[in-house]
């Protein structure tokens, strides 16, 4: 994942917004931990499953984590602050985050993480603009 990790960033290069997707199990947070550590985070990267958000500090960037698994309604998401960590400028590593996917900035980047039936990881990457439908 460490290998993974550094080629997501260097592909993507600079703050932005990555969401994860993923069965449980599939590694969002392991891949979410090794993209802190190469950012230069020295400490623990756990999952925010209870807490929402994380938020790590390299000393030269701020990098929010957030697991919204537990989110029902987008009333709940805005009432955690995620305007302000979307639109904040820097690194947001989100997991689970189909409930906001409304709100989400142009040109984020979408991680889709699959496991086969022998435990072999699939890694799609891929930078989603944001669509306006019109009726």
């Amino acid at each position: 994942m460490k290998t993974i990790a550094k080629d997501i960033l260097l592909k993507c290069s600079g703050p932005g917004i990555f969401t994860f997707s993923g069965n449980l199990g599939a590694g969002k947070t392991t891949l979410i931990r090794e993209m802190c550590h190469h950012l230069g985070y020295k400490g623990d990267v756990t999952s925010p499953t209870f807490s929402l958000v994380n938020e790590y500090s390299t000393g030269s960037e701020v990098i929010y984590h957030m697991d919204l698994y537990r989110l029902k309604n987008m009333e709940e998401a805005y009432d955690i602050g995620i305007e302000e960590y979307l639109f904040s400028g820097e690194y947001c590593f989100i997991e689970w985050p189909e409930i906001i996917e409304p709100i989400l900035n142009d040109g984020h980047w979408q991680v889709k993480i699959e496991v086969n039936s022998e435990g072999v990881r699939k890694i799609d990457v891929s930078k989603i603009p944001r669509t306006t439908e019109i009726s």
